[in-house]
């Protein structure tokens, strides 16, 4: 005899779409009535991901989108402020639910979360179903092949990979008949109650000056109108994009993937048919689609390292005694280094949520082992609050690669605060964009506002020192030092430096050292070694 059709609750966490969304679709296949539901849990939502002000308002323009394309379905979407289990166990009684069907996530928040729910469900007599969506590969698999363990080199990640084959294709598109039987009751979709609140209802200050707008819609949109340009895809190499485009320049799409507004299974499958028809383009891992593999790397090896976003009990990272310096720290995070490159990128993120990969680089080494010596934990909690692309794998991962604490072993690289953003916006734009007070300063001296002699200054409407800080720190002199400390650390903790070296250069790296000796034909190679890039 078949099953009776469950009474389901879908529980969105992530994974705020209606394409190629694999748990969804199994829930309206398997049920009479299907309630769509999002739990705004602040209190788990602030102290599991530190969300900022702009990440909020994405958040919330994500789930309108969602509750549009919802009703445009002939469904809803109901959203319920409250404490997750609380708020779960009242509507299970009240609905009569027999299944209750989320994503299955990596993140250990996530996961402890779903292991409640399970309990729950054993409790008090619903199914549970739990299918991956986020990643293009379920992390689980990849686990498994590598003997229980993640892989902790990308070319033994690629390796396992080659072996697994390419991803599951995305699921098919929802359509009104999907939910036409499986409706939740209407009234309760014109609820004022279960609607999708305002900034001003949760205390969330309006003024939001991010150029990005949350959601599924405009998600899908900024995808299509890349794909557009079939050649620019298929020419895309990830050294060649500039840090100081004052609009983003790479594929603009990670705060969607974040929040799981639109499909990384969907991009690849997308890039793969645009690959088959070219003749041209990068391969692994600097093309687009590398970038989605170095987002799977990081996932895996985060859903099965302890203290992941910690130094402290995390088995892959160096252990090194940061400084701890709170004035400093505030500096840098409210970009008053007196270095403009390096505020120019902190303002930016302030103001918008979003900052190129090369400009995210330049902040973190110079909070962490270029500059300052501070722990690539603060940074990280800052990037979490700000970033809207802010992720739990991909934010640590990355901090604990640019601080060469994991992953990262080229530790005599250095970005110079002054040299690399000259060399790639020599007229200053992006300084005059973000930091107004230097508007007037000629090019020559808008990098290095300090060195601008006196009557200078005063023609520009700045006094160094008075209307902008002089530089924090001696970049010479402190990096040099730094590096000694970080050759310390590297020959004390030699075994730890092994676990994640790899002899795959970082792609990014590959492009500055190309660039680099192209610049610089008749440089030693010693001294190139040492360039402050």
């Amino acid at each position: 005899m078949p099953n009776m059709p469950h009474r389901t609750i879908h529980l969105f966490r992530k994974g705020l779409r209606l394409h190629d969304n694999p748990t969804l679709l199994a829930a309206l296949e398997s049920s009479e009535v299907v309630y769509p539901v999002y739990i705004l849990d602040r209190k788990f939502l602030m102290s599991a991901m530190n969300m900022g002000t702009l990440r909020w308002h994405f958040l919330l323009q994500s789930l309108e989108d969602l509750q549009r394309n919802l009703t445009k379905l002939g469904s809803c979407l109901l959203v319920i402020q409250g404490e997750y289990e609380s708020v779960l166990r009242d509507r299970v009684k009240k609905w009569n639910i027999t299944q209750v069907t989320l994503d299955a996530e990596i993140e250990p928040f996530y996961k402890e979360m779903e292991r409640t729910i399970q309990a729950l469900g054993g409790e008090m007599g619903f199914d549970v179903l739990s299918l991956m969506g986020h990643t293009l590969y379920d992390i689980r698999r990849i686990l498994d092949m590598n003997g229980g363990t993640p892989p902790l080199t990308y070319k033994r990640f690629l390796h396992i990979l080659s072996v697994l084959g390419d991803p599951d294709m995305p699921v098919r598109n929802l359509i009104a008949e999907d939910f036409q039987r499986c409706k939740p009751p209407p009234e309760l979709c014109l609820a004022e109650d279960y609607r999708v609140p305002l900034p001003e209802d949760l205390e969330i200050p309006r003024e939001s000056q991010s150029p990005w707008r949350g959601g599924e819609t405009e998600g899908l949109q900024r995808l299509e109108q890349h794909l557009k340009n079939q050649g620019w895809i298929a020419n895309f190499t990830k050294p060649r994009t500039i840090p100081n485009s004052l609009l983003p320049s790479t594929t603009g799409l990670s705060p969607y993937f974040s929040l799981g507004c639109l499909s990384v299974r969907r991009f690849f499958y997308r890039l793969s048919n645009i690959y088959a028809q070219s003749k041209n383009h990068s391969l692994p891992p600097v093309s687009l689609q590398g970038q989605l593999l170095w987002r799977e790397f990081f996932y895996t090896v985060a859903s099965a390292t302890p203290n992941f976003t910690r130094m402290a009990g995390n088995p892959i990272c160096l252990q090194i005694n940061w400084y701890q310096d709170a004035e400093r720290l505030y500096k840098w995070r409210m970009a008053q280094t007196g270095f403009p490159w390096i505020d120019a990128i902190m303002t930016q993120l302030h103001q918008e949520g979003w900052i190129h990969h090369l400009a995210r680089h330049a902040v973190a080494c110079f909070l962490t082992r270029g500059d300052l010596w501070i722990s690539w934990e603060e940074g990280m909690k800052v990037f979490e609050e700000m970033l809207l692309d802010a992720d739990y794998s991909i934010n640590a991962g990355n901090w604990m690669w640019l601080s060469a604490s994991a992953f990262f072993h080229q530790y005599t690289r250095i970005f110079c605060p002054v040299r690399f953003g000259k060399r790639t916006d020599p007229e200053g734009q992006y300084i005059r964009k973000y930091l107004p007070v230097l508007t007037n300063f000629p090019s020559k001296y808008i990098y290095e506002p300090w060195t601008a002699p006196e009557e200078a200054q005063k023609q520009a409407g700045c006094i160094i020192g008075q209307d902008y800080p002089l530089p924090m720190v001696n970049h010479k002199e402190a990096s040099d030092r730094n590096l000694q400390l970080m050759k310390q650390v590297r020959e004390e903790q030699y075994g730890t430096a092994q676990l994640t070296r790899d002899d795959m250069d970082d792609p990014m790296e590959m492009g500055l050292k190309h660039e680099l000796s192209e610049e610089n034909p008749k440089k030693g190679k010693r001294a190139r070694n040492r360039e402050q890039t």
